[in-house]
């Protein structure tokens, strides 16, 4: 793992050195005996860890990324989708593997680390197209459909912080299942989703679209929205909420039970010029009994994306997809590898943001500040400020590129994965130096 720090990006050759290395990697990670659950366990606890010693509520953010890898011979990885070079004709098979993991964020957006992670891959890709044809999906057991794997990681991580009250499960529309909100009432934790069912409600002779419509608007907010090219705006947003009984599908109401539920249906007032128009509809099982209550669970859903920058950082920082093993087993063990290496970057990246004025040592080692004092010279200014972590996680940043001019944002991932990749390379400079010259 350190090897791999060190050269983030790399092949394994060139981040192992020598072929001693690289043949020792390459046997760890087609052991038989090894997997991702050991690799990660040591990083789990650690999580656990920094959520006992963080205060309030902690978001647990679940996606799923695929990982794509174009190989002449691609026959151990699993189908991804299938592409057609005109109707009905099929032209190729994407092949690679899936990934549904679950990151632990703080309030304040600061990423304490991961709580569960599923891997698989696909033998046979269904269209879902074709699949609702010939089926109903709403009377498939959970079991047997994709989807367990929100239930198993809800439950995996709730199972490992051992806090249910204190963890509010946070996914996109993909996340809408009925049996992940009995999943979570039966774990007793908390849930916050964006639906996209228009599920029954009430007694069940009207739907939570309608029921809505009759909903007062209880607070405006205004939110900045990105445009497609890059553009940042801001748009006024009505917000709307309302508990009610929720209904299960029809197909398994005698399976699972009605459930009270609040529904946070925020929505631009008019339709704006060149992008689409917010609205966004959240399920719920917090307690909202205020306007700021509302507001608060709609800052926290706008944390989703956070693990969309991890799954980034796995394939842009670790080039994850880059890698050239074969085997679906050792790419797993590779990755997993990697997810531990992500983690640490975006940390890094928003302890500059979030605790900056932290010591040092939360993060560096002495060895590593003092190379980072040697090559960049604090700026004058009057007086003597004692260092912090922020400060000197600047330096790294202005390592990988960053201007650090006074109206420049705070440095973002890339800057800080190539900025560690320097400072490692200096580092074992600086330390070889030492060794040969003295002190």
């Amino acid at each position: 793992m350190s090897q791999l720090e060190r050269r983030l990006g790399q092949s394994i050759p060139l981040a192992c050195q020598d072929w001693t290395n690289t043949k020792a990697a390459y046997r760890f990670l087609s052991n038989p005996r090894v997997n991702e659950g050991p690799i990660l366990a040591g990083h789990f606890q650690a999580t656990r860890d920094r959520f006992a010693a963080a205060d309030g509520p902690i978001l647990i953010l679940h996606d799923t990324t695929e990982f794509t890898y174009y190989r002449e011979s691609a026959q151990s990885l699993g189908v991804l989708h299938k592409g057609f070079k005109s109707w009905g004709q099929e032209r190729y098979v994407v092949r690679g593997i899936l990934m549904h993991s679950s990151l632990a964020v703080t309030t304040e957006g600061l990423p304490l680390g991961l709580t569960a992670i599923k891997f698989w891959s696909r033998s046979k890709f269904k269209g879902t197209n074709a699949l609702k044809r010939s089926v109903n999906p709403t009377r498939v057991p959970i079991e047997e459909k994709e989807s367990i794997r929100w239930l198993e990681n809800l439950e995996h991580s709730t199972e490992l912080l051992g806090d249910p009250e204190r963890c509010v499960h946070i996914g996109d529309r993909e996340s809408d299942i009925y049996e992940l909100f009995c999943a979570a009432e039966r774990s007793k934790t908390k849930f916050l989703l964006r639906t996209c069912v228009d599920r029954l409600a009430g007694e069940g002779k009207h739907t939570i679209s309608a029921a809505m419509k009759g909903a007062k608007v209880k607070a405006t907010c205004r939110v900045d929205i990105r445009d497609p090219k890059g553009t940042v705006t801001e748009a006024t947003v009505e917000v709307r909420y309302e508990r009610l009984q929720i209904q299960p599908p029809i197909g398994k109401q005698k399976k699972y039970p009605c459930l009270a539920l609040t529904v946070i249906h925020a929505q631009e007032r008019t339709k704006p010029r060149g992008r689409e128009k917010i609205d966004w509809k959240l399920i719920t099982n917090l307690p909202i009994r205020s306007r700021k209550d509302a507001l608060e669970k709609l800052s926290w859903y706008a944390m989703r994306w956070k693990i969309e920058t991890f799954h980034k950082i796995l394939k842009s920082g670790c080039k994850a997809e880059a890698s050239k093993l074969r085997a679906a087993e050792r790419i797993v063990n590779l990755i997993a590898v990697f997810c531990i290496l992500s983690w640490h970057i975006f940390w890094m990246t928003m302890m500059n943001r979030v605790a900056p004025a932290a010591p040092p040592g939360v993060a560096l080692t002495s060895i590593e500040t003092c190379v980072l004092d040697l090559l960049i010279q604090d700026r004058a200014s009057g007086k003597t400020r004692p260092a912090t972590l922020g400060s000197y996680l600047t330096k790294i940043a202005r390592l990988g590129g960053y201007l650090a001019r006074a109206k420049d944002p705070p440095p973002g991932n890339a800057v800080m994965w190539r900025g560690m990749s320097r400072l490692t390379d200096i580092e074992l400079g600086f330390v070889m130096g030492t060794q040969l010259v003295g002190n």
